[in-house]
């Protein structure tokens, strides 16, 4: 069976199919049909169901684009989460007309922009969890995110807080990690206790840099709007007025997770984001999953999991992480 679908929008044919239709085996693989490029269109050769899903899909996904207000930045990666919501459970795809396709997951689009950078870019989140992240960000006193490498915490968090600056919501921004050596030792580091630790806060001066420019990031740092220091210095302040970051908890001990929930002053806010899979510390000693657990279900505070599906790094991130989990029981046995 022949059929053929016609891409509106020009530019959606090439994130859909990519640079010289580099991303039409892909494609076929997994609906397992024939694509053929003709300018705009593509013409799907498989069996009758086969092609429906094939035309399902590519409706779904048009759809899509047609309704969200990122379209400048809409990428492949937009269209893989969205065609990734379709699967059954069996990991196959839907039927032809079945509810999978109706389901809402399937056809998120964000609501609005986090933040517009320097540049003029608009930030927006780019999945259902950054997006539930955010939300909790601007709802809750504290948000807790956990959740594997390139899932985006840090950098929504940033993002968040410098639009809670600009609107007046907060006055300053105070950003803070452990000074964990992931396999080094800070003692063999040059310079004083300041330019040893800057290379573990390198992730966060690039969010702010991103967002709001070298220079501004700069102007911050000399009138104290911005605040960058090692979760050691928080010890014995109140942070009031203030959106307050904790990156890398994973390497947080529970007091000292405990001493940083305590700094939290009146009109804050506090993201907290970490991976129990990246631990540096040594085996039992890292606080974050039993504080998660501490504090659930306490009246503002909530905790956002972000999976695989939320990694906005290239896409070999995923793939690398799913093969880690995958292998994590081999990693784990004793000898």
């Amino acid at each position: 069976m022949d059929e053929s679908f016609t891409f509106q929008e020009e530019s959606l044919y090439q994130t859909v199919c990519g640079i010289g239709d580099s991303k039409l085996p892909l494609w076929e693989s997994r609906l397992n049909v024939k694509l053929i490029p003709r300018g705009k269109s593509l013409i799907i050769q498989g069996s009758e169901d086969q092609v429906q899903v094939a035309l399902d899909t590519f409706h779904k996904v048009e759809e899509n684009f047609k309704r969200r207000p990122d379209k400048s930045d809409y990428s492949f990666f937009d269209i893989d989460y969205l065609v990734n919501k379709v699967k059954d459970s069996s990991g196959g795809w839907p039927t032809p007309g079945s509810s999978d396709f109706q389901k809402e997951g399937e056809t998120w689009t964000p609501r609005d922009k986090i933040f517009v950078t320097f540049k003029g870019k608009p930030i927006f989140p780019r999945t259902k969890n950054q997006e539930s992240f955010v939300d909790s960000l601007h709802k809750n006193y504290i948000t807790i995110a956990m959740g594997p490498a390139g899932t985006g915490k840090t950098f929504l968090s940033i993002a968040s807080a410098c639009r809670m600056m600009q609107t007046g919501e907060v006055d300053r921004l105070i950003l803070t990690r452990p000074a964990v050596e992931a396999g080094e030792n800070l003692g063999f580091l040059p310079g004083d206790l300041t330019q040893k630790v800057n290379p573990y806060l390198r992730p966060i001066y690039d969010a702010l840099h991103e967002c709001i420019g070298f220079e501004k990031t700069s102007e911050y740092l000399q009138v104290g709007k911005i605040e960058i220091a090692p979760i050691a210095f928080m010890r014995g302040r109140t942070l009031s007025h203030s959106f307050i970051i904790l990156d890398e908890a994973q390497n947080c001990t529970l007091p000292q997770l405990k001493m940083f929930l305590t700094r939290f002053g009146k009109n804050s806010k506090m993201a907290i984001s970490g991976d129990a899979t990246q631990i540096d510390l040594a085996h039992g000693r890292s606080g974050l999953e039993k504080t998660v657990y501490t504090l659930r279900n306490l009246n503002g505070i909530e905790t956002i999991f972000f999976g695989r599906e939320d990694i906005t790094r290239h896409p070999i991130v995923e793939s690398i992480v799913r093969r880690f989990e995958e292998n994590e029981s081999l990693f784990s046995k004793k000898p």
